[in-house]
């Protein structure tokens, strides 16, 4: 169908199809309406050369372990795939069997065995193979570990004391007890060995003879088996804040202006409020609450104009994950193609 666009301007045209309009209580314009034949006048066909040209990629914010970019010029479901294939289908190594020679601790079995799965392991997953069902264990499709620990009374504890970190030895177990032991030659192929992202998970608590002894076996694999495969702790976006003065801002209405919003979205210049910072606006919506506020500011979002956050578990960092699930994206392009031209010929 046809917007009806006679009687409406033409940046009034340009911000339905660009922005989402957010009100009080509603928001509108959420739906995307460039598609060809929606407007009358507009050329809304998809082509690679306008696609190239309007497409950036710019880190805001970069570390080992997150990641802060604007994604550009793209639609909401490439933006939406790449995340979802960030949580559920870059592989990493987690542990999947777990050989309980004895533990007396009061953790259960099963849970402690489920608690040692989630532990992200610091290893680079493209080094190994998937381990199928039936496989034996290889040094190309498996980690091993070892974890054996016993608290013991500390003799040398201070008489007074009721702390039970210098009462006892080993009352809490952590990540960098778990020792790594090299499958055939591991050693010499993994750089830098494996260990465990963090030395310092909190893994079980014991008492005097508690003890912990099993060996743990990890495997490569992809969030939408188990979470525990999942690369990232978390992979989201959101959409650009726009913020839109309508009118002068001055005295106790650009202050009150300024409490509406989050800490550095609005400052106050020359006595006269201005946005300083829309992008860190959380979208409460504050400002619309009050009446002689309400019409002369508008809250808007860039439609095509994601900010995107990856936080990595630590296994690679967040822009190697990203590629990654470039990778995939485009493998899964090539076998639709494939698909395609085998079902119009």
């Amino acid at each position: 169908h046809y917007y009806i666009t006679n009687n409406l301007s033409m940046s009034h045209i340009e911000e339905i199809r660009n922005k989402i309009h957010l009100d009080l209580h509603t928001v509108r314009n959420t739906e995307d309406s460039k598609y060809p034949g929606t407007y009358s006048g507009y050329d809304d066909s998809w082509n690679y050369a306008k696609f190239k040209n309007n497409f950036k990629l710019e880190i805001v914010s970069r570390s080992a372990r997150e990641v802060e970019f604007d994604m550009i010029g793209i639609d909401t479901p490439f933006a939406n795939a790449f995340r979802r294939i960030l949580l559920a289908e870059v592989p990493t190594m987690a542990v999947e069997e777990v050989f309980i020679n004895n533990n007396t601790s009061v953790m259960q079995d099963e849970v402690l065995a489920h608690r040692l799965g989630l532990l992200p392991i610091n290893v680079d997953p493209r080094l190994f193979e998937m381990k199928k069902k039936g496989d034996k264990v290889t040094e190309r499709n498996t980690l091993k570990f070892r974890l054996k620990v016993r608290c013991k009374r500390n003799k040398k504890a201070p008489t007074d004391t009721t702390n039970p970190d210098e009462l006892y030895l080993n009352a809490k177990v952590y990540t960098r007890t778990i020792e790594w032991e090299p499958i055939g030659e591991q050693k010499n192929w993994i750089p830098g060995g494996v260990r465990f992202t963090e030395d310092d998970i909190l893994v079980n608590v014991l008492r005097p003879g508690q003890e912990l002894d099993m060996v743990l076996h990890a495997v490569k694999g992809i969030g939408s088996d188990h979470a525990k495969f999942s690369p990232v702790a978390t992979a989201s976006y959101r959409l650009m804040p726009e913020i839109q003065l309508l009118q002068p801002f001055r005295g106790h209405l650009a202050d009150k202006l300024k409490g509406c919003f989050s800490p550095g979205v609005i400052e106050i210049v020359d006595g006269e409020a201005v946005v300083k910072s829309a992008r860190v606006d959380t979208g409460s919506r504050e400002v619309l609450r009050h009446s002689e506020l309400a019409d002369k500011v508008k809250l808007l979002k860039v439609r095509d104009h994601f900010i995107f956050t990856i936080e990595s578990t630590g296994a690679l960092e967040p822009l190697e994950l990203m590629r990654e699930a470039i990778k995939i994206l485009k493998d899964k392009c090539k076998v639709y193609r494939k698909e395609l031209d085998v079902f119009t010929t």
